[in-house]
């Protein structure tokens, strides 16, 4: 357990700030109602960073995110800087800073709570009970594959998606440890029918599967299992995907809570945590007060979790959020039916969190001091 706690906040761009700070937020209560030292840092990172510093990621972020326990980032990028090479754009500070810290492996859960399948569009009964956990590799694949290269003046473009051995089985690990601790089920996704590296992928994950012989593994196409995630999502325990495959399946999987900005994530396994939302910078919708922060303090429960060692901080601004689902309150993006009346802001919603987890906590200390 730690009592001080060094967080690096990059709030980065659109909606980001909006939802970090409500994270912070919950944060803050958490360190108060425990008597913990949270420290809060903040620096830059994306195109507020390019503004600024002509850079997505600049040196001293880079040197503050390496100093710190942990990171808790918003989110990158926006439409005026479309027209830069993908090097030069907000997202490449994103890539930059998660080979900075070293994490390879990127947890995103995807669930349904008992009793709030209505914030999802499918049926009730498909996501009732639903609770699927991706462990994402995140630092090889396409993202990072050299040669890459789009060349104007030929008209053609290319990407290199390549694993090595090594990279494949320390994230298999992850996945196993994490689903030994759960329901006991492996589902690795690939395209081994079609990719020479996703029949690497399959053989090593296979090869790893045999030193946990009480996790079950399934391996599934990822066009198979892009269907299966909407119409079985109950069937699903740990997810193994790479990263662009998870990517694109943990995204899908935002259907299953209602909505993209309900899903958090944590990169471990690297020198520094790091800690995002799911969603991105929406700058569509930024400066409007309608962005769900649920995602970014779901993020920050995760943050207390893993890189603090707060199971039951972190556990008592879960069921905060739940509860606050479940009187019916919900952000614009959650709007369905009779919903569409309980709709809050950005600061309500994380206010609304914040008085849940303070009842919480409050209820708890007044047991133990029975």
């Amino acid at each position: 357990m730690t009592k001080k706690l060094n967080i690096l906040v990059l709030a980065g761009d659109g909606i980001g700030p909006e939802v970090t700070a409500e994270a912070v937020r919950v944060l803050q209560s958490v360190a108060e109602a425990g008597g913990y030292n949270f420290e809060f840092r903040h620096e830059l990172i994306g195109g507020v960073a390019i503004d600024a510093r002509g850079t997505p990621l600049p040196q001293t972020t880079i040197d503050a995110a390496l100093a710190s326990d942990a990171v808790l980032l918003g989110a990158v990028g926006h439409n005026k800087f479309n027209a830069l090479s993908p090097s030069q754009r907000p997202e490449a500070g994103l890539l930059q800073i998660r080979a900075a810290l070293g994490g390879f492996a990127n947890l995103r859960p995807s669930f349904a709570w008992p009793g709030l399948a209505v914030n999802s569009p499918l049926r009730p009964e498909v996501v009732e009970g639903a609770d699927i956990l991706f462990v994402r590799e995140l630092l090889g694949g396409l993202y990072f594959g050299e040669p890459r290269q789009w060349d104007k003046t030929a008209g053609s473009a290319w990407n290199t998606m390549r694993y090595t051995r090594d990279e494949v089985v320390r994230v298999a690990k992850v996945a196993f440890e994490l689903a030994a601790k759960r329901r006991s089920k492996v589902t690795s996704v690939d395209k081994a029918n079609v990719l020479e590296v996703s029949q690497l992928w399959r053989a090593t994950v296979t090869e790893v599967a045999k030193d946990y012989p009480g996790v079950a593994l399934e391996h599934q196409y990822v066009d198979a299992m892009a269907m299966h995630i909407m119409n079985t999502p109950r069937s699903f325990d740990v997810v193994l995907t790479e990263n662009l495959f998870g990517d694109i399946l943990s995204d899908e999987a935002g259907v299953i809570t209602g909505s993209l900005g309900m899903l958090p994530s944590a990169t471990i396994g690297g020198k520094v945590d790091l800690y995002e939302p799911v969603h991105g910078s929406a700058p569509d919708i930024a400066g409007k007060g309608i962005a769900n922060p649920l995602g970014a303090i779901l993020t920050a429960a995760m943050l207390l979790r893993y890189s603090a060692g707060l199971d039951q901080e972190a556990d008592a601004i879960e069921t905060a959020v739940k509860q606050v689902l479940g009187q019916g309150h919900c952000t614009a993006d959650l709007a369905r039916g009779e919903r569409s009346a309980h709709v809050l802001s950005t600061q309500e919603m994380g206010e609304r969190v914040q008085e849940a987890l303070n009842d919480i906590v409050f209820r708890r200390q007044a047991m133990h001091a029975v």
